[in-house]
C-alpha cells in the first residue's frame, strides 16, 4: 500500500510517498480501506511547524477521510465489511464536550494512506445519499461548522449569520445555515470567490478590501441591526470587528487562531464560544442532516496522492473554494 510521510517543520516538499505494509486489525479495530481524503489549514501548520502535537521523528498527515471497511477484529459490532465510513477527527471522543486529544493527521498518524487501522467505536457510517469525496470533507471542517453553528447557541430559522472566507468551515457554514433556513453574510477579498458564494445561497456578500470596514458594512446592508451569529475563523486580529457586527443576544463562534495572539479573553462585552470540532454524537447529527436536506459538500480540486505536495501548495496559496481532497485509490 502506498502512504505519505512527512516530518514536522521539514516543509511541504519534504512530504514523500512510499510503499509499506498493509496493517492488520486487532481486538475491537477495523481495516479501512481509505477512499478519499481532504485537507485542511492544520495540516499546512503542521509541515511549517507552526503547531505542536505531531509525532516525531516522522508522521502520516491529513486528518479527514473517507473508505469501506475491509476486515474487523474481535469484538467489533458496530461496523462490518463493506461499510462506507468515515473515521473521527478525534479518535475516542464519543460523546461529551472534552476533546480527546488523539487526533488523526497529529499527535496520531493520519488518513495520507491507502489502508488503515482504526478503533471500530471511531469510525461513523457514511449515509447512502453522501458519496466518498463528500463524505471526506465533513470529519474536520464540516464538523467544526455544525458545532459552531448547532452546538452551545444553535441558529434559528430566520437568523442571520456572518461567515470570514470561503475556506472548508466557512463554506459547509454557509450550506449548513441554508439549509437550517437561516440568512448569510460572507466575506472575502475575491470578487470570484463572492461569485461563487452567491452561487451556493449566500444572501449579501461583502468584498472587504473594496470597503473601509467590513463590520460597518454588514451592519448597514442590515439596515443598521447586526447578525446573530459570527463564524470567527481568522482571529484575534478580527475580533474587535466582530464584536461589533454581533447583534445583542448573539455569539461569535470562535474557530480561528491563524493571526495574532489568543485574546478570546479580551473584554469585547460579546458572548465568545470556544468551538473545537466535535465527538462521534454531533458527526453523526451532521450526517444524518446532510443526507437529509441533500446537500453536496463543495470539493474544488482533487490531487493524486503522490501529488499531496502540490495539493498543500494549493492549500497554502488560498486560491480555492471549499475543500482540496486527495484520490486514495
Amino acid at each position: 500500500m502506498k502512504s505519505a510521510f512527512t516530518q514536522a517543520g521539514a516543509g511541504i516538499d519534504a512530504v514523500a510517498v512510499r510503499e509499506v505494509p498493509q496493517p492488520a486489525p486487532g481486538p475491537r479495530q477495523a481495516l479501512v480501506r481509505l477512499k478519499a481524503a481532504t485537507l485542511n489549514f492544520r495540516d499546512l501548520l503542521f509541515v511549517r511547524g507552526q503547531l505542536a502535537g505531531a509525532r516525531s521523528p516522522e508522521y502520516v498527515p491529513l486528518s479527514c477521510a473517507s473508505g469501506e471497511v475491509v476486515s474487523v477484529g474481535n469484538d467489533v459490532t458496530r461496523v462490518k465489511p463493506g461499510d462506507r465510513v468515515s473515521p473521527l477527527f478525534s479518535q475516542g471522543w464519543l460523546t461529551g464536550p472534552v476533546p480527546s486529544m488523539t487526533m488523526l493527521g497529529g499527535p496520531v498518524d493520519g488518513v495520507a494512506r491507502q489502508y488503515a487501522v482504526f478503533d471500530a467505536a471511531s469510525l461513523c457510517l457514511i449515509p447512502d445519499e453522501i458519496g466518498d469525496l463528500e463524505a471526506a470533507t465533513l470529519p474536520c471542517a464540516g464538523l467544526t461548522a455544525w458545532t459552531a453553528l448547532f452546538g452551545a447557541r444553535p441558529v434559528q430559522s430566520g437568523e442571520w449569520v456572518l461567515l470570514q472566507g470561503t475556506g472548508g468551515v466557512s463554506i459547509a457554514a454557509l450550506q449548513w445555515a441554508k439549509a437550517a433556513g437561516a440568512k448569510v453574510i460572507v466575506t472575502s477579498s475575491s470578487n470570484s470567490k463572492l461569485t461563487r458564494a452567491k452561487a451556493l445561497g449566500a444572501d449579501i456578500t461583502i468584498n472587504y478590501r473594496a470597503v473601509t470596514d467590513w463590520a460597518d458594512a454588514a451592519r448597514a446592508s442590515l439596515g443598521g441591526r447586526g447578525v446573530d451569529i459570527v463564524i470567527d475563523v481568522v482571529g484575534a486580529a478580527e475580533l474587535d470587528a466582530c464584536a461589533r457586527v454581533v447583534a445583542d443576544g448573539g455569539a461569535i463562534a470562535a474557530i480561528g487562531r491563524l493571526t495574532g495572539p489568543d485574546n478570546r479573553a479580551a473584554k469585547i462585552n460579546r458572548r465568545v464560544i470556544p468551538v473545537v470540532v466535535g465527538n462521534r454524537e454531533q458527526h453523526e447529527a451532521m450526517l444524518r442532516f446532510c443526507a437529509q436536506h441533500g446537500i453536496r459538500p463543495v470539493v474544488d480540486a482533487v490531487y493524486d496522492l503522490d501529488r499531496l505536495p502540490d495539493a498543500m501548495h494549493l492549500l497554502e496559496s488560498g486560491r480555492f473554494v471549499g475543500k482540496i481532497a486527495v484520490n486514495l485509490l
